[in-house]
């Protein structure tokens, strides 16, 4: 057992060597300390800066201005106004439930869903809604709720909402381009955004202002070809009669005949970029410019020119059509009714299938191909708009007998409306070609030449006559006007068969005849009203937006302002073609 010991027993005894030694070392720990306290206050003080920055210090972005999208008028489309959103910070929220009550209330959220937000255990950052009005912003900030607190956006406003949605496009909730020109031009509207450094509180609450790392580069401005007043019309005018005639979708194009310019392009079904919840993969296609489809007779002045080019016909040239069907092979080619002898003229007036296809058998296959190639089927527009579409010509030395003749009539070839309208180019511009564009033009617009200006009068002068009495669509007249144009009337490629009773209806046309100043493609799919003619469905649309698009950029008229008859009997059962 241990038995008592004093204190004086259990004392330890160094030697006074050892605890010399031990002394000596702690005054030189203590003189160290003191040399390197007074190294980094006085001569090295930026480490301890830098330590201390790095708890307060924020390099935080600061947002370029997006440019705005303004038509050809500078008329806004698109442009970009200051927003709050306002975020937590879990770890500094301090709200009592009345507060929380008026929270929700202001966020419209449910008060479980704004709990769960701000007492979550991970992270010092959370949004609670983005991008709310200055307004709602205020009334938040008047509740004085520690952790809470708000950073300037930017929100993206469409003053024309779905009047110009399908080539404006739209941004997501950060600004970046989701759709048309929004996306495809994003890098050129976004800018670049810069940088700088901050200090902030123990609440996250910027007080210092430190350095300007990189100064935001502001977006540029795109001014397109669009003229909003001609847009207005053209998605007035497409939206009624897709109603009116129950058609599933349509699509109009107006370029200016001469330059190229889209002046308005519309579809339907449409969306409202203001919305979100209008948008979805149905409602947002642009299909003038990405849908591929049979253009059906609307391609008929083509070959009918290539044929008039090469010297294998003129105008005059008659040809039997008679008895209304011509076998090809083991397939038979259909007229709507027998027509007889017609010239070449009338064979594009009446739109004969028979006729046409006649046409097209003179040539060989290269030559037809040719003049589609030359016109741009089968190749992008070049817009530079997202998902444009190509459309489809297949090699020539791959045509049998019966393709050559049905591609004549727009069968087994496919294209989109703005291709279409494009095309068309040739007939308005004495043969050239003109490059179609969304983006106003400052400068004359150079052309290439496809046909001779000879050819494309005597073509204008037959789709003239296509609009008048004895032609197919009368009902595209225009009150003091001449008018030149197609009718297009094609049964639907569906699942790689042509549906009975389904169809495309469509005009393609340009006035005034005598100097053209617009191109106006029209396409109806699937109307279900009884009509579907291409005369009685899309030639009324284009008659209407051409009349106020000509009205709008004052052009003179080149016929009487009683020129327009009356067909009848045309309104109540349709047109041929």
């Amino acid at each position: 057992m241990l038995k008592n010991f004093d204190s004086k027993t259990l004392q330890i005894k160094l030697r006074p060597g050892r605890s010399t030694f031990l002394f000596g070392l702690l005054i030189l720990g203590l003189m160290g300390l003191v040399a390197r306290a007074a190294y980094l206050q006085g001569m090295h003080n930026d480490f301890l800066r830098q330590e201390g920055e790095a708890r307060y210090s924020r390099v935080i972005e600061m947002n370029a201005d997006r440019g705005m999208i303004v038509d050809r008028n500078g008329e806004i489309l698109a442009i970009s106004s200051p927003v709050a959103s306002v975020y937590a910070d879990p770890k500094l929220v301090k709200i009592s439930p009345n507060q929380l009550e008026q929270l929700s209330r202001l966020l419209e959220m449910e008060k479980a869903e704004v709990e769960k937000r701000i007492y979550r255990k991970q992270g010092r950052f959370v949004y609670l809604k983005r991008q709310i009005v200055p307004e709602l912003a205020e009334q938040i900030k008047a509740l004085n709720i520690p952790g809470i607190a708000f950073e300037t956006e930017f929100k993206r406003y469409y003053p024309e909402g779905e009047g110009a949605a399908h080539v404006v496009g739209f941004t997501d909730i950060n600004d970046q381009g989701q759709e048309g020109i929004e996306r495809g031009w994003n890098n050129v509207l976004a800018g670049e955004v810069g940088s700088r450094r901050v200090i902030k509180d123990n609440k996250g609450r910027i007080i210092e202002d430190v350095e300007k790392i990189r100064n935001p580069k502001p977006g540029r401005d795109i001014v397109l070809s669009l003229d909003r007043r001609i847009q207005h019309i053209a998605h007035r005018e497409l939206r009624k009669a897709v109603a009116i005639h129950k058609a599933k979708a349509g699509s109009i194009v107006v370029l200016d005949a001469q330059t190229g310019e889209v002046l308005g392009l519309t579809n339907f079904p449409v969306y409202n970029p203001n919305s979100r919840s209008s948008i979805n993969s149905e409602r947002i296609r642009n299909r003038a410019l990405i849908d591929s489809f049979e253009p059906g007779s609307t391609l008929k002045p083509f070959p009918i020119a290539m044929a008039i080019e090469t010297g294998h016909v003129n105008p005059d040239t008659v040809l039997q059509t008679a008895p209304g069907t011509f076998k090809v092979g083991r397939s038979t080619i259909r007229d709507v009714s027998n027509k007889g002898l017609l010239s070449v003229a009338e064979i594009l007036q009446v739109s004969s299938n028979v006729g046409t296809a006649k046409i097209a058998l003179s040539m060989q296959p290269q030559t037809l191909w040719q003049i589609y190639n030359n016109v741009g089927f089968g190749a992008s527009i070049g817009t530079g708009f997202p998902g444009e579409a190509n459309g489809l010509l297949r090699p020539y030395n791959k045509w049998r007998p019966i393709e050559l003749a049905t591609m004549s009539f727009g069968h087994g070839i496919s294209v989109t409306l703005a291709q279409l309208a494009r095309a068309y180019t040739i007939f308005t511009t004495g043969g050239e070609l003109k490059p179609v564009t969304l983006e106003k033009q400052l400068f004359p617009v150079m052309g290439r030449r496809v046909i001779s200006s000879e050819t494309a009068l005597a073509i204008t002068q037959m789709l003239e006559m296509a609009t008048q009495s004895g032609g197919t669509a009368p009902l595209a007249q225009v009150n003091g006007y001449r008018v030149a144009g197609k009718t297009g009337t094609a049964h639907k490629l569906i699942d790689g068969k042509y549906a009975k009773n389904r169809y495309l209806s469509s005009f393609v046309g340009y006035a005034p005849a005598s100097r053209p100043r617009l191109i106006i493609a029209v396409i109806l799919d699937e109307p279900a009203a009884g009509k579907y003619f291409g005369g009685a469905v899309a030639a009324p649309v284009f008659s209407r937006v051409m009349e106020g698009a000509l009205r709008i950029l004052n052009v003179p008229h080149d016929a009487p302002v009683n020129n327009v008859v009356t067909f009848p009997s045309l309104l109540a059962t349709g047109a041929e073609g």
